[in-house]
């Protein structure tokens, strides 16, 4: 039986950058069908993708942790330190075809610990309303709805969870 891990990766590392991209075209993908009834277009896409450097999620005042499905990278998320007891989850992604077999668990254990671990005392995120998926685990994992500490073009709801 296959199981589950979470490591830290380097933000910047070939994983990294192949996590980020099936994130991002998830995300985008979702809006863009939403938004205008077709997939993003290529060259938003790589514009989107190429945004985001993922360098805040490098330590000291980030992580980055991506989920192992036994040898196959299908997982991660990240962890800025915020100040003050306060850490933001961001980036949380499961591939798609492995959803339901224990990787959000897998990360959202790790993500708590790594968290509690940097002096963290509070988990705060926030998403958007049409990733039902993410939404449902962080509601799974005592996660609830916060007023607005963030603004953003995607921002639609915010979460909270004291550690």
């Amino acid at each position: 039986m296959t199981s589950w891990t979470v490591r830290p990766e380097p933000y910047d590392s070939a994983t990294a950058a192949a996590l980020w991209r099936a994130y991002y075209t998830e995300v985008s993908d979702r809006w863009y069908v939403r938004e205008t009834g077709r997939r993003t277009p290529p060259d938003a896409l790589e514009r989107g993708v190429a945004s985001e450097t993922g360098a805040d999620l490098a330590p000291p005042s980030g992580t980055l942790l991506v989920g192992w499905y036994g040898e196959v990278p299908a997982a991660s998320a990240g962890l800025r330190l915020l100040g003050s007891g306060r850490a933001e989850l961001t980036r949380v992604y499961v591939d798609g075809s492995l959803r339901g077999s224990g990787g959000g668990s897998a990360l959202m254990a790790a993500v708590e610990r790594t968290a509690r671990e940097s002096g963290a005392r509070e988990l705060v995120l926030d998403t958007r309303l049409d990733l039902v998926e993410a939404r449902a685990l962080y509601a799974r994992h005592g996660f609830r709805e916060i007023p607005a500490y963030s603004e953003g073009p995607y921002s639609e709801i915010w979460y909270g969870k004291k550690l």
